[in-house]
């Protein structure tokens, strides 16, 4: 299909040869076009331009969108999700509001492994269909790309049936999909007592017979303080390195775990949270390639301290930003509120959020060469908003619905 917009009062994050990723100073730079147009066909952008220079031949697009008054920008990317889960944990949110901390409610047999049972218990289809209404509805909230973790397993079989789910969502719906495979997200009943065992069947089972069936892009391991250590999550981690997943890594959400570094050591595409991060850890990443990937989703829900977006950005780094979409502490995929967050919690200027959440998410799930950026060859993935004053109306506005039309490769999806 041939797609035009045109009449556009901004387009956003434009560029004929976009940089991989923006850090530090350079998060400010939100390149754009005023009075701009669009062309699409298929599922790739073609070109764009200033409307003085629009080839007429381009009216003759089979879906033509008068922009005026509109901002266009690249659809979201969300680089570290767990939607695909069984039911709901409302009554855990019920015991938070009671005083109960996360580690308390994980205790009395809540949390992950709450998730995990009710996860055995939903045949495959089931989960399929709970899991694809919440895909629906992040699209419709402008996410064109997406990472998705198992972890709620805990064992081969289920572990297995989650990635399936992915596979299934990828073959299913038009927007980009990446998943990653999180058998240590926690210990599972059985072997509480015994977690070397459980380590060793992530290693010599579990790993062999996801990358027999190509179900995973990445390794995810919890490094933290009650999950798994930095020793642990090394010898996990490089275990699926050599059956080519890349590591990805959940750090230093709950304390100094020591995740940031074991992330570097091991060439980590992305360390995630990083409520808990110093001088140090900053440091740390500044001799990387691994890209800090915060999710402020979770530390609203949860209250807990925010992660020290300001201070890693204005030291060099850059920064990503995540829905953290999961039952138990970020139970929303809206990335618009998380830009909204970013600003108002994380201190973030409008432009950094906006650079967070496309050009520098999709570095983080390894979909940069397709996604993030308004430019000729990547994926026609884009937002339409409704008549705005300008960008930064987005995350000040937070709560409201701004989105006109969400594409996703190509496919009108509102």
């Amino acid at each position: 299909m041939r797609i035009l917009i045109y009449n556009i009062k901004k387009l956003l994050q434009v560029s004929k040869q976009t940089p991989e990723i923006r850090k530090g100073e350079e998060m400010k730079i939100l390149p754009f076009l005023e009075n701009a147009w669009m062309y699409c066909e298929g599922k790739k952008i073609v070109n764009f331009g200033l409307m003085k220079d629009m080839p007429s031949e381009y009216y003759s697009a089979e879906k033509t969108f008068d922009a005026v008054g509109r901002i266009v920008m690249p659809a979201y990317c969300d680089p570290h999700t767990h939607l695909v889960y069984a039911g709901s944990r409302e009554t855990e949110f019920v015991d938070k509001i009671k005083g109960l901390t996360y580690e308390e409610i994980a205790k009395r047999g809540g949390g992950i492994l709450n998730s995990a049972t009710a996860l055995h218990n939903l045949p495959e289809e089931e989960l399929f269909q709970q899991s694809a209404d919440r895909i629906r509805g992040i699209m419709q909230q402008g996410t064109g790309a997406v990472e998705i973790k198992s972890g709620y397993g805990l064992n081969l079989e289920d572990e297995l049936k989650m990635l399936r789910v992915i596979r299934k969502i990828r073959m299913e719906f038009p927007l980009t999909v990446k998943s990653s495979f999180l058998g240590a997200h926690a210990v599972p009943y059985e072997f509480l007592n015994h977690k070397e065992k459980y380590i060793d069947k992530i290693i010599n089972e579990m790993i062999p017979a996801i990358s027999a069936e190509g179900l995973a892009d990445f390794i995810d391991v919890f490094c933290d303080v009650g999950f798994f250590t930095p020793e642990e999550t090394a010898r996990i981690l490089k275990a699926g390195f050599r059956y080519g997943l890349l590591p990805k890594i959940h750090a230093n959400e709950l304390a100094f775990s020591g995740g940031i570094k074991v992330g570097v050591e091991n060439n980590a595409l992305s360390v995630d949270h990083l409520e808990f991060t110093g001088d140090a850890e900053i440091k740390l990443l500044l001799n990387s390639r691994t890209i800090p990937t915060l999710l402020p989703g979770a530390s609203f829900f949860l209250g807990i301290g925010y992660a020290p977006a300001r201070k890693m950005i204005d030291a060099g780094l850059p920064v990503a930003i995540a829905s953290d979409y999961n039952p138990g502490s970020s139970p929303s995929g809206n990335m618009n509120f998380i830009l909204s967050l970013a600003c108002i919690k994380l201190r973030m200027l409008p432009e950094e959020a906006i650079n967070a959440s496309t050009l520098n998410s999709a570095y983080a799930m390894g979909v940069e060469s397709t996604n993030g950026c308004i430019s000729p060859g990547k994926l026609s993935s884009f937002i339409i908003t409704r008549k705005i004053p300008g960008p930064e109306f987005i995350p000040y506005s937070f709560g409201t619905d701004l989105i006109e039309h969400v594409f996703c490769n190509g496919k009108l999806i509102k």
